[in-house]
């Protein structure tokens, strides 16, 4: 059976290979992401601005309802907000609240 201080040399030389195997894949990453950014002609603009367009293709949906006492609006999605809760409750209906 290895001793402690065995194993913690043992230790010791696996995280410095983990380290220099780590330092020498994101090297080649790199090398390889920069070549493909000069094949494609590509700059770190164009890859920030397709995810930026990308993140961005959510578009609003229009009101359906609206509190003609406050302006609030619903798009009819999700869940009912509480001032049309309350007013359907107190016995209004939907179709009033309809723009």
């Amino acid at each position: 059976m290895a001793s402690l201080k065995d194993l913690l040399a043992q230790r010791a030389a696996l995280e410095q290979q983990i380290a220099e195997t780590q330092e020498r894949e994101r090297s080649d990453a790199i090398a390889k992401v920069k070549s493909l950014m000069s094949e494609y002609g590509l700059s770190v603009a164009d890859l920030t601005a397709r995810s930026a367009k990308a993140a961005g293709k959510a578009s609003k949906v229009a009101a359906k309802y609206r509190n003609q006492a406050t302006g609030e609006t619903w798009s009819g999605r999700g869940l009912q907000p509480k001032w049309l809760k309350a007013a359907v409750a107190n016995g209004a209906k939907l179709e009033d609240f309809s723009i």
